[in-house]
């Protein structure tokens, strides 16, 4: 878990992070029965877009539907709330991108078992009314069991939020249709055509139209042929998954098929349908699952620590109380635990200690205070004191006279009197100079600081490139007016971060990120490059209205993501110092 998680979402305490991606990000929870689940939750300014709200409810009420052998159930949500999030089964084991980059491509047999069980997959979820739009090496997860399909629904909730709605795709350039790209309608093919892709990844670690710019790779998918090189003879068929025109791809079924028609001997899912190596990560997952869980049951059934007996006050002498019974039982005592005896007073060195009259008993605070509500004399044996002569008898202090204390008077008056006359002539000076500054005597208040606002939190702010943020909108939200972009508070363009205000510092990792260290860093700069930033890093940005924000960098779009963006968390104190205007 990272500092700015959260603890718990709904009813579900968090236990991990298990990744994040362009829809929100995922964590590890149990519920309470102990079953782990995985727990997404969807982005902010995707939950804060009406459309997509709407879109998203539809999704997972036809999600909640799917129920294969290949699928993650939908287990919990809520589409309602603040933050909205989904709840699914959680499958231990690494993602087919994950695995491949790690250890290398599957074997035949492997890659012909996960093909089978995703197509399998794709036949339940296009039966629930379904377009996944979004299969992926990264969508697709390794199990003990058989592959797992996650997200499916999630992107065609994202199709309606104005992300989107400047061009941009949702879907991954590489996986993408001819027909995706082109902007054309998504049917069930297009998820067939993804399959094509996904499975040239797992066979030989590349898809089927190489790698490069987005825009390159798009443009091989919707003008050219898929490159097959290198894939065993019995993988040939997925060629007909990557045709060009929908109609001539097989449907899931028939792609389950042909992949029995290809294996040599029957295909049949077991735990050792995976390389030694995977499986040994998913057992590796299995058991952190479970430890984790462990702890936490470990923590919730740990009784609650008992306060520690105070000791009992030490006894006082009380003769006249010896024969009264004590009003609570007091712990047995120990010589070696008694506090300080009472001293004696004052008197001849060889007679003996008289007891005193009886005074009201009242404890001071301290290591051996009995708890209030028990505050009262225990009876105690009676106990003579003997006092010794003092050795060296400590000097007594002179007592002073009538006149000294006459003379310290007149020091004191003589004291006050002159620094009378000095604030006098200070007051005298500044009122001057306020005159001659044509400010009267308002000058202490217009240098009086501004009282420090309270600081606003926005997560996940994702700025396009070319666009900006204005912190007094609420929550801020990326604009791309060419007319105002030179006047905004924060915007991003060619590979920096910018202050139309001309104010942005970059902090270094020793400075602590907050209001103060804002307002007292005077480094300004123009633009901040994102080669100067790593994942963590903060800046302070000024602007003209008052406004300070704290920016924390949180990386660039993922690697062949067709968008360019850069994520942000934005503090925000407004009104935080006077406006210079600009």
């Amino acid at each position: 878990m990272e500092v700015d998680d959260p603890k718990a979402v709904a009813s579900y305490r968090l236990a991990a992070r298990l990744g994040s991606g362009g829809m929100g990000t995922v964590y590890l929870s149990y519920t309470p029965g102990g079953h782990p689940i995985a727990l997404k939750t969807i982005r902010p300014e995707l939950g804060e877009d009406p459309e997509f709200r709407r879109r998203f409810k539809q999704e997972v009420q036809a999600a909640q539907r799917v129920q294969g052998l290949y699928t993650a159930p939908v287990l919990d949500h809520d589409t309602e709330g603040a933050q909205p999030w989904l709840a699914t089964a959680y499958v231990p084991g690494p993602s087919l991108h994950a695995a491949v980059a790690e250890h290398g491509p599957l074997p035949l047999s492997s890659v012909l078992l996960l093909l089978a069980g995703v197509a399998e997959a794709l036949s339940v979820i296009h039966g629930a009314g379904i377009v996944h739009r979004d299969l992926k090496p990264s969508n697709v997860l390794l199990a003990a069991d058989g592959p797992r399909v996650i997200d499916f629904g999630i992107a065609r909730a994202a199709d309606a939020t104005a992300l989107t709605g400047t061009g941009v795709s949702i879907g991954t350039p590489a996986f993408m249709s001819p027909e995706q790209a082109a902007g054309k309608p998504v049917t069930p093919a297009s998820d067939v055509f993804a399959l094509g892709q996904v499975a040239a990844y797992a066979a030989r670690g590349t898809g089927a139209y190489g790698e490069g710019p987005s825009h390159a790779v798009l443009y091989r998918i919707v003008h050219e042929e898929p490159d097959l090189s290198g894939l065993p003879d019995e993988l040939r068929f997925i060629e007909r998954c990557l045709a060009k025109d929908p109609a001539d791809r097989p449907s899931p079924a028939e792609v389950v098929a042909l992949c029995q028609a290809a294996s040599p001997t029957p295909l049949v899912q077991s735990g050792s349908w995976l390389p030694e190596a995977i499986g040994a990560d998913i057992t590796r997952r299995v058991s952190a699952s479970a430890e984790l869980l462990a702890q936490r049951n470990r923590a919730s059934e740990a009784p609650t620590a008992a306060p520690a007996p105070v000791p009992a006050t030490a006894p006082v002498t009380r003769p006249d109380l010896q024969a009264a019974p004590p009003v609570h039982a007091a712990p047995t005592m120990h010589a070696g635990h008694a506090g300080p005896a009472t001293p004696p007073p004052p008197g001849p060195p060889s007679t003996p200690y008289a007891p005193q009259p009886t005074m009201p008993y009242h404890p001071q605070p301290g290591p051996h205070t009995v708890p209030t509500g028990h505050q009262v004399p225990y009876p105690q044996p009676p106990h003579t004191w003997h006092r010794h002569p003092q050795p060296h008898p400590l000097p007594v202090k002179p007592r002073r006279t009538a006149g000294s204390w006459v003379g310290i008077g007149i020091a004191v008056v003589v004291g006050l009197f002159w620094l009378g006359s000095c604030a006098s002539v200070l007051k005298s000076i500044g009122d001057s100079d306020d005159s001659a500054n044509g400010s009267g005597g308002s000058s202490s208040t217009s240098t009086k600081p501004l009282p420090d606002p309270k600081p606003v939190t926005y997560k996940g702010i994702n700025i396009p490139a070319e666009y900006y943020v204005q912190f007094e909108d609420s929550p801020p939200k990326p604009q791309d007016d060419d007319t105002s972009i030179y006047y905004s508070d924060l915007y991003y363009s060619d590979d920096a971060l910018r202050s139309g205000n001309d104010k942005i510092v970059l902090l270094n990792n020793a400075q602590q990120g907050s209001l103060k260290t804002c307002r007292e860093e005077t480094r300004y700069a123009e633009t901040v490059s994102l080669s100067q930033l790593s994942k963590g890093s903060q800046l302070c940005v000024h602007t003209g209205s008052g406004h300070i924000a704290l920016v924390t960098y949180r990386g660039t779009a993922p690697e062949g993501d067709p968008s360019d963006y850069v994520s942000v968390d934005l503090t925000i104190w407004r009104n935080a110092e006077e406006a210079s205007g600009s």
